[in-house]
C-alpha cells in the first residue's frame, strides 16, 4: 500500500528555521528538507552544531527528511578535493540529526560540451562520494538537474547502473520538463530506483534558462503541481500503484511566477494546495 509522506524546503517560505517550522506545521507537514537555516546553506553546518539543530526540530515535533545539499553542483573541471570534503562533514551531520538521505549532483558539463567526453571524470568523483559514504547511515540521492552529467534519463540510469545500491535517487518532474524530457518515458526508466520525490512542476521553456544556482533565480516557467508539462498526476497515480512508501518533497520554486502572488509563505501554501488537490484526485 503506498504511503506518501510529505516534506518540503521551508527555506522557501522563509530564512527563519522557526517560520519554517510554523507554516509547516500548519499545513500538517512533520519533515522538512533542510537547505536554508537562519540564512545558512545546511553545507556550512559540522557535527558539532548538529545536535542543536536536531534539538530545535524535535522540540516542534519535526524530523529532517533529507539533507538539500548543493554537493555536486560545481563544474566538472572546477576542484573537488573541498567538495568531497564537505560530503564527508554532511554524513556527519546526517547521523547526528538521523536523517536518512543526503542529496547530491552529477556535476555542471561546460556548456556546449558532449557529456561524454566528461563521462569519466564525472563517474571518477562520484565514486569517491559513493565509496566515503560505505558503512555511514545516510543513503545518497543523486538529484536529475539541467546541465549537470545526470540532467537526462538515460544518463542518470549511466549512473545507477554503475554505482548499484550505493547511489539512490531523488526523482524531480520539473527537472526533467527543463531539459525537455518527457516524464513518461522518464519515470518507466528510472521507477525501480526511486527513492525520494521532489514536487514540483514547470513548463517546457522554448530555450534552456540560465543554470540554476539556487531558488532565488530560476526561471519563470515553474508552475504548482500539475499545472505544468510534468505529468505529476500520472507520476503520482504509477507511484500509487506501485505502493511507493516514501516522501514526497514540495519545492516550490514559485519566486519569479506571477501568476501565484505573495510571500514565500504563499507562495509554499499554494503549491501544498496543488498537490493536497492532486492527492484528493487519486
Amino acid at each position: 500500500m503506498a504511503d506518501f509522506i510529505l516534506s518540503g524546503f521551508g527555506d522557501e517560505i522563509a530564512d527563519a528555521l522557526d517560520t519554517q517550522m510554523a507554516v509547516m506545521g500548519r499545513l500538517g507537514i512533520r519533515h522538512l528538507e533542510l537547505r536554508g537555516i537562519d540564512g545558512r546553506n545546511i553545507s556550512t553546518f559540522t557535527a558539532q552544531e548538529a545536535p542543536a539543530l536536531y534539538g530545535r526540530l524535535k522540540a516542534r515535533g519535526f524530523r529532517a527528511s533529507a539533507l538539500g545539499t548543493p554537493i555536486g553542483k560545481i563544474g566538472i573541471d572546477e576542484p573537488f578535493e573541498e567538495h568531497l570534503a564537505m560530503m564527508r562533514r554532511m554524513l556527519d551531520v546526517a547521523e547526528e540529526m538521523e536523517c536518512p538521505y543526503l542529496r547530491i549532483f552529477s556535476f555542471f558539463i561546460p556548456e556546449g560540451d558532449d557529456p561524454a567526453k566528461h563521462r569519466d571524470e564525472v563517474m571518477r568523483r562520484m565514486e569517491a562520494f559513493v565509496t566515503a559514504a560505505q558503512g555511514r547511515k545516510a543513503r545518497l540521492l543523486h538529484e536529475n538537474e539541467k546541465h549537470i552529467y545526470g540532467d537526462i534519463p538515460e544518463r542518470c540510469d549511466d549512473l545507477f547502473n554503475t554505482f548499484g545500491d550505493g547511489l539512490g535517487q531523488t526523482y524531480d518532474p520539473s527537472n526533467f520538463v527543463q531539459c525537455s524530457v518527457d516524464n513518461k518515458q522518464a519515470f518507466l526508466l528510472l521507477k525501480d530506483r526511486i527513492d525520494y520525490m521532489h514536487i514540483k512542476d514547470s513548463v517546457y521553456p522554448e530555450r534552456m534558462g540560465g543554470r540554476d544556482h539556487g531558488f532565488e533565480e530560476v526561471s519563470d516557467a515553474h508552475r504548482p503541481a500539475g499545472e505544468g508539462d510534468g505529468n505529476v498526476l500520472w507520476i503520482l497515480s504509477e507511484l500509487q500503484r506501485m505502493d511507493y512508501a516514501g516522501f514526497l518533497s514540495i519545492e516550490p520554486h514559485l519566486t519569479n511566477n506571477p501568476a501565484v502572488p505573495g510571500t514565500g509563505e504563499d507562495k509554499f501554501v499554494a503549491a501544498y494546495e496543488a498537490l493536497h488537490g492532486l492527492m484528493e484526485t487519486l
